[in-house]
């Protein structure tokens, strides 16, 4: 049996939550993209520098990464309008279809609605999982609240049935994220992939043309389970945002749902900006609200569209910047896959690191997601990790957090020879060639007065500085490496090139020098 077309079935409209009195909240930002252009971005956020997002839920029952809830419903004999023009066997794709028939049976019977209740977090502690994350130098911390799978990890108020507050763990995932995270003072932010959920769930619609199980429709088909799987879309609407306005409608009250319950300090959508106008009015919304309740404006909005000229704040995933951005922004990536998958290899400390010194060396934000395994535990190796990064901050963090970008981001073979383009834009997070103690990041302080450098390779017992020329007098400089008070010999040439001298005992990978009394010009590529 076939779910009849989605305009039979989707009971709400902008009009209607109009009429039932969920409009907007007031203020000076207007439902359309023009007022947008007002906003400015939070002092907070452009001082935070790292965060940490708990990419978790359902999908990682089965331990086999990322997009399961979709993966499932796709094998080589999937019909085409619900598969992928790319689709190759044996693929990631199709290893998901495979684990599931093997492991849970057939979708035309056991789909993901029968997943989710596995779910149960059964050792799952936020409040031990956030004093390691901000011990690892993380301001904020993002909680996601809804995958592409249609699942919410709140109470819900338009998705009663699908949330973990009524099955699964039972328990508001959400919100328990929320107190461990304000315990500690870090800000806090939840994350939407809803917008992308109506076209990319429709392979549940499928069926296996040929086998044992042709022609039988996949539990999404089901009419009882259109409130997990969605109805059918129509034939063209297929692309990432799908271009139905009552699925418009349900993003909006979901998301509006979620902001008003939790009032969070950054909203997080995973596509472009969405749905337009519908967009604006739900973003304005949350820059109303927050700058209502706290006095200022301190909200953040995250999407996957630069802004022209303001509006919200740049998100790349897997990807970074090239050069300096006028505007903050921030890279979304992951220790390793988005989802807990057994075997994986993870991102060295090292690499995440490197990664976040170039990024806020451009302006940017490093947001990264730690992967949980089902019981909510994070796996060894990643929690290895993060104490490496704590050993480092505590260290280290003078020259990222509260910096804003120098003259010029950096030098070295890192900057002559870029790294090839991401998926998403800018270049991506980690390279394939070695950093060396020629690559050189460049922050300072907020108020001027000190230029970090940070070698990105290991420090030999000479660094070079030929970005950083010093002009005027030479003599009355300081170069201090951080988290060891250890004051530097250096020599200033007739060039302003700067030599500076690190004992063999001290040298390290990932050095950072405090420059202090220069004057310093940028000499540019």
């Amino acid at each position: 049996m076939l779910y009849p077309r989605v305009s039979s079935l989707l009971p709400l409209t902008l009009s209607s939550l109009t009429a039932a009195g969920e409009g907007g909240a007031q203020g000076r930002f207007k439902a359309d993209q023009e007022s947008l252009k007002q906003y400015r971005c939070p002092e907070w956020f452009r001082d935070a520098k790292f965060g940490i997002w708990s990419h978790w839920g359902p999908q990682c029952v089965p331990e086999d990464g990322d997009w399961y809830a979709r993966r499932l419903y796709m094998s080589a004999q999937t019909e085409p309008r619900y598969g992928q023009p790319n689709f190759v066997p044996d693929s990631k794709s199709d290893r998901g279809y495979r684990l599931h028939t093997r492991v849970y049976g057939h979708p035309s019977k056991v789909g993901f609605k029968d997943i989710i209740p596995l779910w149960k977090a059964e050792k799952w502690d936020p409040d031990e999982l956030m004093e390691l994350y901000a011990r690892a130098g993380a301001k904020y911390f993002v909680s996601m609240a809804v995958h592409h799978d249609n699942f919410d990890l709140w109470n819900s108020k338009h998705q009663p049935r699908w949330n973990a507050v009524a099955t699964g763990p039972q328990r508001d995932v959400v919100g328990d994220w929320q107190k461990a995270a304000k315990k500690r003072g870090l800000w806090f932010g939840v994350s939407e992939h809803l917008g992308a959920s109506f076209t990319w769930y429709q392979v549940n619609k499928g069926a296996d043309p040929s086998g044992p199980m042709a022609g039988v429709p996949y539990d999404g088909n089901d009419p009882q389970y259109q409130d997990l799987y969605h109805p059918r879309t129509e034939e063209n609407d297929n692309e990432w945002l799908t271009t139905n306005p009552r699925f418009h409608a349900t993003w909006l009250a979901r998301i509006r749902d979620l902001v008003d319950t939790y009032n969070p300090d950054l909203l997080y959508s995973d596509s472009k900006f969405p749905f337009g106008s519908v967009g604006a009015e739900l973003v304005s919304h949350f820059y109303n609200n927050n700058e209502a309740r706290n006095g200022t404006l301190t909200a953040i909005y995250n999407c996957k569209e630069d802004p022209q000229p303001r509006g919200w704040i740049r998100d790349i995933e897997r990807g970074v910047m090239t050069e300096i951005n006028p505007e903050p922004w921030q890279t979304d990536t992951s220790i390793g896959d988005w989802y807990y998958r057994k075997g994986e290899t993870y991102k060295t400390s090292t690499q995440i690191l490197q990664m976040l010194a170039d990024i806020v060396s451009k302006n940017g934000n490093l947001l990264i997601n730690v992967v949980q395994k089902p019981d909510g535990e994070i796996p060894a190796e990643a929690r290895q990790v993060l104490e490496e990064i704590a050993a480092w901050m505590q260290l280290n963090g003078e020259a990222i957090f509260a910096t804003r970008p120098w003259q010029v981001y950096g030098e070295g073979p890192s900057v002559t020879h870029p790294a090839e383009p991401g998926e998403f834009g800018g270049a991506v997070d980690v390279r394939k060639e070695p950093y060396t103690a020629e690559d050189i990041r460049y922050t300072q302080s907020k108020d001027g007065k000190a230029v970090f450098a940070l070698v990105m390779g290991r420090a030999n017992t000479k660094v070079t500085l030929h970005a950083a020329r010093v002009s005027g007098k030479r003599d009355e400089g300081r170069v201090e490496l951080l988290g060891t008070g250890q004051v530097l010999h250096h020599e200033v040439d007739a060039d302003g090139v700067l030599r500076i001298y690190i004992p063999e005992l001290l040298a390290k990978e990932l050095s950072a020098l405090k420059l202090t009394g220069f004057e310093l010009t940028a000499r540019r590529r």
